[in-house]
């Protein structure tokens, strides 16, 4: 009776599992919104569910990985890598998250955003692997994006492959990947309820993403204890910022020296920020690591810096006022934020947009800019993490902001709009502090 009642429930999953397949998502905003159904649980953190998927998807990767992680930098590392790969002349992968104004830039090849269709079609690929399972395997919305971009990936054959990872490194869908070379760009206190509270329990689930006898790269000069612990536990060769690389500014140019070379007169990269060169260095010590396979000449190197572009990383739009966008949502972040702001030059007042998720260090972040800014607009962001504009209110006027000098606005844009018209000529604005803060301000411009 009881193998019965096992059989009746097992045909009763195939039919719902079947059911499921009919009425699929017709376009990819229908399947964007699909995938936040799938798991209880926004961030779920496990390779279990993902490996099960991968497994059954057939998609191998037949080129060189760098995946990369880090509190701050990992994006522009990333776009960096790309630019100088494809300036190399390589075809590239890049995977990143989360975007800005459409879910496309997470999965660019080539340099360019993949199209709806050709997402449409992994995400079913995907959704056929995760219902062949009884039950159907439940994925989370990045665990099931970072499957179908590595099925486009492996359906387009790149020369090369950059990975972002998502939050952490140990348990990150992205780390199902072995990767031929890893990159920790910093370590510093974000998604604490994930992460940990402290240096260490950062450091270790990011070096997580270490794989024996393989490069891993640390661009943070003082990395906690845990970080180099687990390095040795993995067998990694761990190369660290400012003992087996640097990076040197002089002048107008920089300096880079590493383990396998050491390049003069080198261009300041595009993206703006003197932190920007310590990714630089990253990126160039991970190239190096893989010149038998992929070499890459001086004269790309030098494009690859001046070309890159990357939205949102202390981006200066053009045009009156001087109007800048930093996705910076965390202490660190905003530290280097503040040094960006002081090296400007003159602007008679600045005005801030800011917008934050509720479960970030508030606090650390106004602390970090308050020197920098003369008038503030909070607003609230949307969701259920979204800060209410009286929560960031509260936490300027903690850090000691007159409250003549806070506003409050709706949403994002209307703050944006509001610090424009306020705004003069020689005035500064600065949007900051989510991803969501920036694309809304981005779209406020259009």
């Amino acid at each position: 009776m009881a193998r019965g009642r096992g059989v009746l429930a097992g045909a009763r999953r195939r039919r719902l599992n079947a059911g499921a397949a009919e009425t699929r998502p017709a376009d990819l905003a229908g399947w964007l919104a699909y995938l936040e159904t799938l798991h209880p649980s926004a961030i779920a953190l496990g390779l279990d569910r993902v490996r099960a998927v991968r497994a059954r998807l057939d998609a191998p990767l037949g080129c060189p990985v760098v995946t990369i992680t880090g509190t701050n930098g990992k994006g522009s590392t990333a776009a960096m890598l790309e630019a100088m790969l494809r300036a190399a002349g390589y075809r590239t992968g890049l995977y990143s998250s989360p975007h800005l104004m459409r879910y496309n830039e997470r999965v660019r090849l080539d340099g360019r955003d993949a199209s709806d269709e050709s997402l449409v079609d992994a995400f079913h690929a995907v959704e056929d692997a995760r219902t062949a399972a009884i039950p159907a395997i439940p994925l989370t919305y990045f665990e099931f994006g970072t499957l179908a971009a590595l099925l486009l990936f492996a359906r387009s054959a790149p020369d090369a492959l950059v990975l972002e990872v998502g939050l952490g490194g140990r348990l990150d869908a992205v780390n199902v990947v072995d990767a031929d070379v890893s990159i920790v760009t910093s370590i510093d206190l974000d998604h604490r309820d994930w992460l940990g509270d402290t240096r260490d329990s950062v450091g270790r689930e990011k070096a997580g993403v270490f794989r024996a006898g393989r490069p891993a790269i640390c661009g943070d000069a003082d990395p906690p204890r845990a970080l180099v612990d687990e390095a040795e536990r993995a067998g990694a060769r761990l190369l660290v910022a400012g003992r087996d690389f640097t990076a040197v500014a002089e002048g107008n140019q920089w300096r880079y020296r590493g383990p396998a070379s050491e390049r003069f007169g080198l261009p300041i990269p595009a993206l703006r920020g003197r932190y920007q060169l310590d990714n630089a260095a990253c990126a160039i010590t991970a190239l190096d690591a893989l010149r038998e396979r992929l070499p890459v000449s001086a004269n790309a190197l030098r494009e690859g810096l001046v070309s890159v572009e990357l939205a949102g990383r202390f981006q200066v739009l053009p045009g009156r006022p001087t109007r800048v966008l930093d996705v910076a949502h965390n202490p660190h972040a905003a530290r280097a934020l503040a040094g960006c702001l002081a090296s400007m030059g003159y602007h008679r007042d600045t005005h801030a947009v800011l917008g934050m998720l509720a479960d970030k260090d508030i606090d650390g972040v106004v602390a970090a800019v308050r020197g920098q800014v003369d008038r503030w607009t909070v607003a609230p962001l949307p969701g259920p993490r979204g800060a209410s504009a009286a929560m960031l209110a509260a936490a300027l006027a903690r850090a000691g902001v007159p409250g003549d000098r806070i506003a409050t606005a709706p949403d994002v844009a209307s703050a944006w709009r509001s610090a424009r018209e306020a705004a003069g000529e020689t005035d500064r604005i600065v949007a900051f502090g989510s991803f969501l803060t920036v694309a809304a301000a981005l779209a406020a411009e259009r």
